[in-house]
């Protein structure tokens, strides 16, 4: 059987979790964080390695809550995502404090990866559904050596992806007929306002959003191929800065939405009914506890995770 790897978001700052480190906030009756339940059920699914993508400060905190433990009982690999590592000739603009976005993110396992892999955010709960569907579609159908990019992604459904505690930021997807993505729009501050759906565009104007369109939440299975992509457009990404150098970011879904418009990306989206959860704010984490509770409560998930 094909090998499978799964990448691990985790260095984000996490600065609407009110400074603390959102990734190591424990769930879970023994502790367990939301990565642990993401690992167990990728394992479940076929994964065979880990690769945490974290930053060099968070590394002692990050072994020592989890680290350490998964590598009992699974393939364990480390890469840091930091500021300054750019291509050469390029050096941090005046002012910029955090990386460069989940492009960048990814694109620090170039050179570890052979097999098709499994992007996910660190601190989102997706469900063992997109886990199983992805790894089958990279193990059976993912034509890796294909000139147009063999992609998938977990298709979730927006209803299922918003938080009680504040906006959101989703890639509003757009489907072919044959269910591989159209378009991918990063759309903010996503939120129920009374009874009104309210969204903003990027350049923070009005947009209309459906609870049952699809989106992205970063759950991408993508071809090993695609890291001399992320290596190519990440020098052309900051040529176009300008005087954009503060905030911004490289970003997964604007590079293939890109990809799929230049008819060089083609994406099956796999429709995943799980509910999402995660600690985008403090206030989201006793809810986060309570959802692992009824997950358990209803069998999906043992007590002690991986007994």
């Amino acid at each position: 059987m094909r090998d499978t790897t799964l990448v691990i978001m985790a260095a984000g700052i996490g600065s609407r979790f009110g400074g603390g480190i959102k990734q190591l906030a424990p769930v879970g009756p023994e502790g367990e964080i939301i990565m642990d339940y993401s690992i167990h059920d990728a394992l479940e699914a076929g994964f065979n390695k880990i690769i945490f993508i974290i930053r060099k400060d968070l590394e002692a905190d990050f072994k020592e809550v989890i680290g350490s433990r998964i590598e009992k009982i699974a393939k364990v690999e480390y890469v840091y995502q930091e500021l300054e590592a750019l291509p050469e000739g390029y050096r941090v603009p005046e002012g910029r404090q955090k990386p460069w976005g989940t492009g960048q993110a990814v694109l620090t396992v170039k050179g570890m990866v052979q097999e098709p892999f499994l992007v996910i955010n660190a601190d989102d709960y997706y469900g063992k559904e997109g886990f199983q569907k992805i790894h089958d579609y990279m193990v059976n159908e993912m034509d890796t050596d294909a000139d147009v990019y063999d992609i998938c992604m977990g298709g979730f459904i927006l209803e299922n992806t918003l938080s009680e505690n504040g906006s959101v930021t989703r890639g509003v997807c757009t489907l072919n007929e044959d269910g591989t993505l159209k378009e991918v729009v990063e759309t903010y501050d996503i939120e129920w306002r009374g009874n009104t759906l309210s969204a903003r565009n990027e350049q923070g104007d009005l947009v209309r959003v459906s609870l049952k369109q699809h989106v992205s939440m970063n759950m991408w299975g993508l071809p090993p191929k695609f890291l001399d992509e992320l290596e190519r457009g990440f020098p052309e990404f900051l040529d176009a800065l300008g005087e954009n150098t503060a905030k911004a970011e490289y970003l997964l879904p604007k590079i293939i939405d890109r990809l799929i418009k230049s008819g060089r990306a083609r994406v099956q989206v796999l429709e995943t009914r799980d509910k999402w959860f995660g600690v985008t704010y403090q206030e989201d984490k006793e809810s986060v506890i309570a959802s692992i509770r009824r997950l358990i409560a209803d069998g999906v998930y043992k007590e002690k995770l991986y007994d």
